[in-house]
């Protein structure tokens, strides 16, 4: 089991989420990589193949934060999207995995020809995807 945190920190100006872990792990996560990473069934989908791969957050913010239980936050990204619930285990997990997802992340958006930089006037989706939320 994870410990728990014992402070989570917003930090709006650079767009970045700190968590202080029991037993001295600290991790500072870019706000971008918690969205493109979040364990909505819209971002992961119900199967391995549904994962989608999220563009143009470059310099998505975090609005809020909500409590759930006394076992994960939800994020409130300024984009509007909200669905997805972080636990201390996921939460964790993103911050000693970083630079093997974030490379993943961005080797899966050169595949694809996304790129992480917002579209102005349209949304960027990856191909073959619905324009939900």
């Amino acid at each position: 089991m994870t410990a728990a945190p014992i402070e989570i920190r917003v930090r709006r100006a650079s767009r970045r989420l700190e968590v202080d872990f029991e037993g001295g792990v600290q991790f500072s996560y870019p706000a971008e990589y918690l969205r493109v990473e979040s364990p909505s069934a819209e971002v992961q989908g119900h199967a391995p193949a549904d994962r989608v791969t999220v563009p143009g957050k470059q310099n998505v913010g975090i609005a809020s934060l909500d409590p759930i239980g006394h076992y994960a936050i939800r994020i409130h990204f300024d984009d509007g999207h909200d669905t997805g619930i972080y636990t201390w285990e996921y939460l964790m997990q993103l911050g000693q995995e970083h630079d093997t997802r974030w490379e993943a992340y961005l080797a899966a958006l050169a595949v694809k020809g996304l790129s992480r930089e917002p579209q102005l006037g349209k949304p960027q989706l990856a191909p073959g995807r619905s324009g939900r939320r």
